[in-house]
């Protein structure tokens, strides 16, 4: 397929007002899934599961099976819908949605249509200046998810070329809440960004609430980007696409980028756009055509007969809305200021996702500065060299415990960061790590004397250069210290004990 014509994006917008809308699915982790009593593959239990062990006759479609809702699921989803600003309806109904899904065994999907369970809120969403957007929710209604096809023989990954697929139907009816934007007007050359910063604050909303693991790389939560362009001046909306399950905020950004360049190009040459889905290619940084876009009419919802309306009682409702944690925005603020960090310091926290990590490692104790240096460095480092998230190597009471042993003395940085090695292979708390591989510093003054005597009688000029106001000159008995004592002896103290030498008749 050739490569399509792209207008550059301030060009694109000078001639052309871009207007988005965004569709983010959110599972949540429930022990079990949304229709049966098979095991939620979402929950943290059971992401290792092999496939088709976490199933049941309703996620398999098999006749006579009979759906029952999960209602830990629709608390879940009224605690998200007053997240987002939105009225929880006082009765909602589930609709089957009629459509050819391979990995759905009933071929239709249980969702709501015309009667959502959370309509018309908003949320706030902050940009990387600071700026506040408040993003218009049209509704989020609750569904199931469709299983997993993974296609086998092709170059790309994807049906066309496949060999044959494999169906997994452990994800088929995970429960889903699907939030949907109203069409969001005046980003301008910022949409990509609010795209991204919409997505992560979806993400922190779902963690705050506890309702989801929001991974974004394990497909928790999956964003379609839909993306439309107008002439300056002109009131009607042009045809929208809508780029599918894209999984990570960087992409996001990418995508609506890619989509609005792309779209220029076409208009500008005299063309026209084609409403249809649109697969995202991270390694190319493109989209390329799905199928065409699909209207309402088009699924035949219909309301599922098997299922009662839901109708949660004010009561319910007023004790979700009770308990509703701080808004993510606000939240940023107060830690910002909290901490004292510069927003440079306070932006890399954020972009790393370790906000979380920070937060409870300063409650355990660490100084903010130090809790962001563990993070943002050495545990990153370690994590993106073996492909893990930071927040599942270590605990951040460990981190606080460590960064007190070198608060005391303890510890140097470099020793602790052996402490943070063997914390992370499962050695134990860092003062058991400590004690086992005897790694705290030797503060005996009597130790470190003989071993700078040693150092002076390998280099008996050192002292002399000290005396004649050379004082860099100890730097060479420093590191010979180190080596002799491993790197467990205190570097200042070690020099101030040399100066004294140095100051003796």
């Amino acid at each position: 397929m050739a490569a399509a014509q792209l207008m550059d994006f301030d060009k694109a917008l000078e001639m052309f007002e871009p207007v988005i809308g965004l569709e983010v699915h959110v599972e949540l982790n429930t022990k079990t899934k949304m229709f049966s009593p098979a095991a939620n593959p979402a929950h943290a239990d059971n992401h290792d599961a092999e496939p088709n062990t976490l199933v049941a006759p309703v996620d398999l479609g098999l006749p006579g099976a009979m759906p029952t809702v999960n209602a830990e699921a629709i608390r879940s989803s009224i605690s998200l819908g007053l997240a987002l600003g939105c009225s929880i309806a006082p009765s909602s109904r589930f609709a089957r949605k009629n459509y050819f899904y391979p990995d759905l065994g009933k071929n239709y999907q249980i969702s709501q249509y015309d009667e959502p369970i959370a309509f018309e809120g908003q949320v706030d969403v902050e940009l990387t200046d600071g700026t506040i957007v408040t993003v218009p929710i049209e509704r989020a209604h609750m569904e199931e998810d469709a299983g997993k096809l993974t296609h086998v023989g092709g170059a790309t990954g994807r049906i066309q070329g496949a060999e044959y697929s494999l169906v997994d139907y452990n994800r088929a009816g995970v429960p889903l809440v699907e939030i949907v934007t109203k069409p969001i007007f005046g980003a301008e050359h910022r949409a990509p960004e609010l795209a991204k910063a919409y997505l992560a604050t979806i993400r922190d909303i779902a963690i705050a609430l506890g309702i989801s693991e929001a991974r974004m790389e394990r497909g928790n939560i999956r964003c379609d980007a839909n993306v439309s362009l107008r002439p300056r001046g002109e009131e009607r909306l042009g045809t929208r696409t809508e780029t599918k399950n894209v999984n990570s905020m960087r992409s996001v950004e990418r995508a609506v980028r890619y989509e609005i360049q792309r779209q220029a190009a076409i208009l500008a040459g005299g063309g026209t756009i084609t409403q249809e889905t649109r697969h995202w290619h991270e390694d190319t940084g493109t989209t390329s055509p799905g199928r065409p876009k699909s209207d309402a009419d088009d699924y035949r919802y219909f309301p599922e007969p098997d299922l009662l309306p839901v109708a949660p009682s004010a009561e319910l409702i007023e004790e979700l809305r009770a308990a509703l944690p701080e808004p993510p925005a606000a939240r940023r603020r107060r830690l910002k200021a909290d901490w004292g960090f510069t927003d440079l310091e306070f932006q890399d926290v954020v972009n790393g996702g370790l906000l979380n990590e920070v937060e409870a490692t300063v409650a355990a104790g660490a100084a903010p500065q130090s809790a962001r240096k563990w993070w943002t460095g050495e545990i990153t480092r370690i994590a993106n060299a073996e492909g893990r998230e930071p927040g599942a190597l270590v605990a951040p009471e460990h981190v606080a415990a460590l960064q007190g042993l070198v608060d005391e003395g303890t510890l140097t940085d470099k020793l602790a960061r052996q402490v943070l090695e063997g914390v992370i292979a499962g050695e134990g708390t860092p003062q058991e790590v400590v004690d086992a591989r005897g790694l705290a510093v030797v503060s005996d003054d009597g130790a470190l004397i003989a071993a700078i005597d040693e150092a002076l009688a390998a280099q008996p000029d050192v002292l002399q250069k000290i005396r004649d106001g050379k004082v860099q000159a100890a730097g060479a008995i420093i590191g010979a210290v180190m080596k002799a004592m491993k790197g467990q002896a205190d570097a200042a103290r070690v020099r101030e004990l040399i100066l004294e030498r140095a100051s003796q008749a």
